[in-house]
């Protein structure tokens, strides 16, 4: 298909298939909030409710008012939603639970600084679309607490022994490279400054190992290679999503190089990561090739591919490497064919290494209303790009 039939396509999937499913089914309408744990048909298995899917879904619909015009049915998603969170997530010293009764009592403490992460996010794109003070206050108060935690975000909920092994890993300052042009709008410049740099070098030049041509999930404290199950990780999707981040700010900052480093890097990522036996992208691997200690390593999951689709995406908008439109087409007719659902909306999430549906569930504790939309809008606005950018 051509750069305008795949924009159509990526469009009409967003707006007819994908948005309608979460709109029909997710929205609790007597506690507030959202149901996640939905199955192949929209019915809701469990009614807790995952704080860091709460906002994702807060984030999506605030998103796409903001994207592509306020639409009344997204925004009276939207701003409940952020009034569930306001009156349930948060503990006395302000860090995010983890999740809720679906009630909004507290079920599980603030171990993950990744609800504290989508909170940020949720919150500064309702501000941009209510100019409630109470919205600006909780996306900047909680991206500050980001900041503070950043060296150690786990806080009293760290299992490992302080001292023994310490390690940096790739999760938070991905997170952060996004998250902070989410929030530019409402902190310091130089805060922006500070962690777009921290990221971006971290990314770039600690866990990114040139000799391996891969990105570590974790290195030593000093970026050490670590010959140790963590140290060996690889996520493929977690790398190529970062990279699609990096390109992000590189355009904002007209730094060709790093768009072009982050390029190759992307195309060696999708070498190490592809499946040559069944197709699809792994879910873990060890960069010595020896058992990882996930026991899902062989899965093939949606949003590994949906990131992996956007990194080719965008590197071929910016450079035009006929290699990244190649490995695009690979991920789009594996994928479709195997994780998005026609019938009743939204992709499936797990897949064994046979390409299988694993799980016969839309969403759960840890897939929500969130990359599938993001997938698809990023797809379709990149794919308009590509078109005005061809000659004619």
């Amino acid at each position: 298909m051509s750069p305008a039939h795949y924009a159509q396509f990526y469009q009409e999937a967003l707006l007819e298939n994908v948005i309608p499913f979460w709109v029909n089914h997710s929205p609790d309408p007597e506690y507030g909030g959202f149901f996640t744990c939905l199955d192949h048909k929209g019915a809701v298995y469990d009614t807790d409710k995952f704080i860091w899917l709460q906002c994702r879904e807060v984030w999506t619909f605030s998103m796409l008012c903001d994207e592509l015009g306020v639409n009344e049915t997204w925004l009276d998603l939207a701003r409940p939603g952020g009034d569930f969170l306001r009156k349930h997530g948060r503990d006395e010293q302000g860090n995010w639970y983890f999740s809720l009764t679906r009630e909004g009592k507290p079920l599980v403490q603030p171990y993950n600084i990744f609800s504290d992460c989508f909170a940020a996010m949720a919150f500064s794109r309702l501000y941009r679309l209510t100019g409630d003070e109470q919205h600006r206050e909780l996306a900047t108060d909680t991206f500050k607490n980001i900041i503070a935690r950043q060296d150690h975000p786990k806080g009293k909920y760290e299992k490992s022994v302080p001292g023994t092994r310490p390690m940096q890993g790739l999760a938070l300052p991905m997170i952060l490279s996004n998250l902070v042009l989410e929030v530019e709008h409402l902190i310091d410049p130089d805060l922006v400054k500070r962690t777009i740099d921290r990221s971006m070098q971290l990314v770039m030049q600690v866990l990114y190992r040139p000799d391996q041509k891969v990105i570590l999930e974790h290195v030593g404290e000093d970026g050490e290679f670590l010959d140790t199950f963590e140290g060996r990780m690889v996520n493929p999707g977690h790398g190529l999503e970062s990279m699609w981040f990096m390109m992000d700010l590189a355009e904002r900052s007209g730094d060709r190089q790093m768009i072009e480093n982050a390029t190759r890097i992307s195309l060696e990522l999708m070498d190490f990561g592809w499946d040559t036996l069944y197709g699809g992208l792994f879910y873990f691997l060890d960069v010595k090739g020896h058992p990882p200690d996930k026991l899902e390593w062989d899965q093939k999951l949606w949003w590994v591919h949906q990131e992996a689709m956007i990194a080719m995406l965008k590197a071929f908008l910016h450079t035009g490497n006929s290699d990244c439109w190649r490995w695009f087409e690979k991920l789009h007719n594996y994928s479709w064919n195997r994780f998005a659902d026609p019938e009743y909306g939204e992709w499936y999430g797990y897949l064994n290494r046979r390409g299988e549906i694993l799980l016969p569930a839309k969403g759960g504790k840890w897939k929500g209303c969130f990359h599938t939309p993001r997938f698809l809008l990023k797809c379709w606005q990149t794919m308009v790009k590509i078109e005005e950018k061809l000659p004619g």
